[in-house]
């Protein structure tokens, strides 16, 4: 008697490879809009110029960050923290209103795979040329096409990489070392790290990104209400869905405008069909509105049988005023609120913040020496950072102490963007103060504007 052979249970899916089909229309015009804006924001904020330096630079090396014209050092990672989080109660209010537009627009995940997509259009065709080309035999043709498709795509991720390096090395010491071979080994990492990420990503994985490794996905619904702008089909105008009628005589039975062409799913870049209702994979680039309305014109019937709606809009008939006038509800007031809020305080702090900062470190080595005629000196090191971008010139003066002098310089100058490093020594006569740790102040003006000046706490011991 044979034995059974083994049956083979597959766990995971196999995937299928999708070819999304070129859409045109008002949605992708703006999707075009949104690429060229955050590409040349992208590629060109590098190379800009900002006093003399690159405007947006996160030098990790001397740790300063140059944001236009502010620059922020380790003391000042609070603002930085800050900006992540106006950016996080941002992208809940957009979610909140319009849903994964921003996953649909402005993702990079979304941009780079609409730029990859465009070249491989153009090298190997449309949808149904690229599906016959996938499917035929290895040729000098098809292997010439994938060359040159792979070549290209490489050149975008190395130079993406190379420009995303460039805002932590000062892209035109980059571009130097690229050109007399010169490269760091760091640079060399981050630069083949990001260029294989973009490529991997962008030209590889393409939805899978957004629909299995992008946490996004998962917990928008917990950001979305029936108030919120979602892609939706018109259920109630379009079913039931039939092809339309070969012949104008023929009779046939009430239908839908929904012709059932399937041009919504051939556009779609994660491959779902919105007519099953909102899926997670959905990723709000309005592709299929397109095609839709595309389809609806032709067939002269109104344009709208997928679009920009919400759920409470499409169970009882809302206006488009009566959407927008939904929108301001408690949510989206209150992530509103907390967005101005956060974002004032910030820019108030920022514009009201000394561009001057003064470390006070004692010499631990000598706690306090009696020194000629009984006097007492302690040593002290002035740690002086100007952050600022101009140079400034500042008098040091020093404070809680009768007869408290000081025998080094009471001028220094500090270049723009640096730190100084200034030893002071400071000396009280014999029985002023008391035994112990007594406390003093010690304050930096600047002598070209008085407006500049800090004042740090510190400690003259004098010893028992």
């Amino acid at each position: 008697m044979n034995a059974p052979e083994p049956q083979v249970i597959k766990m995971y899916a196999a995937r299928d490879e999708i070819y999304p089909r070129e859409a045109k229309g008002r949605y992708a015009s703006l999707r075009w809009a949104c690429l060229w804006l955050t590409q040349l924001a992208f590629y060109g904020l590098p190379w800009m110029s900002w006093n003399h330096r690159q405007a947006l630079l996160f030098d990790l090396g001397s740790r300063k960050f140059y944001i236009f014209g502010v620059v922020l050092w380790p003391q000042d990672f609070i603002y930085l923290a800050a900006l992540l989080i106006i950016c996080a109660y941002l992208l809940f209010l957009v979610t909140a209103i319009a849903g994964r537009v921003w996953c649909g627009f402005a993702c990079p995940q979304t941009v780079y795979t609409e730029i990859f997509l465009w070249v491989e259009r153009k090298i190997e065709g449309t949808r149904s040329a690229r599906m016959a080309l996938a499917k035929q035999p290895p040729s000098l043709s098809k292997a010439g096409k994938k060359i040159a498709k792979h070549t290209a795509w490489g050149a975008i991720a190395l130079w993406t990489g190379f420009s995303f390096v460039g805002y932590f090395t000062p892209i035109h010491v980059l571009a130097h070392e690229v050109a007399t071979f010169n490269f760091g080994p760091w640079e060399w990492f981050w630069v083949l790290f990001y260029s294989l990420a973009t490529y991997g990503n962008a030209g590889w994985l393409r939805e899978q990104v957004c629909k299995y490794m992008c946490p996004y996905a998962r917990f928008q619904s917990a950001m979305f209400d029936h108030d919120t702008l979602i892609i939706t089909y018109d259920v109630k105008r379009g079913e039931p869905r039939a092809p339309l009628a070969k012949k104008a005589d023929a009779v046939a039975p009430k239908t839908g405008d929904c012709i059932d062409c399937t041009l919504c799913v051939q556009v779609c870049p994660t491959g779902i069909d919105i007519r099953k209702g909102l899926q997670y994979e959905c990723i709000g680039c309005a592709a299929c509105v397109d095609a839709c309305n595309t389809v609806m014109d032709k067939i002269d019937k109104p344009r709208g049988l997928i679009r920009y709606s919400t759920d409470h809009a499409l169970a009882n008939n809302f206006t488009t005023k009566q959407i927008r006038q939904r929108a301001l509800r408690p949510r989206v007031l209150i992530y509103t609120a907390i967005l101005a809020l956060i974002t004032t305080a910030v820019c108030t702090s920022l514009y009201l913040r000394t561009p001057l900062k003064l470390d006070v470190i004692r010499d631990r080595g000598a706690m306090g020496r009696e020194v000629e005629d009984g006097m007492i000196e302690n040593v002290y090191r002035l740690q002086i950072m100007n952050t600022s971008e101009t140079p400034h010139r500042f008098k040091v003066t020093v404070s809680g102490m009768p007869t408290l002098t000081q025998l080094t310089s009471d001028e220094v100058s500090v270049a723009a963007t640096e730190t100084y490093s200034l030893p002071v020594r400071l000396r009280v006569a014999h029985g002023s103060g008391v035994k112990g740790s007594n406390k003093i102040a010690i304050e930096l003006t600047s002598l070209d504007d008085e407006h500049v000046h800090v004042k740090e706490k510190a400690v003259f011991f004098v010893p028992r």
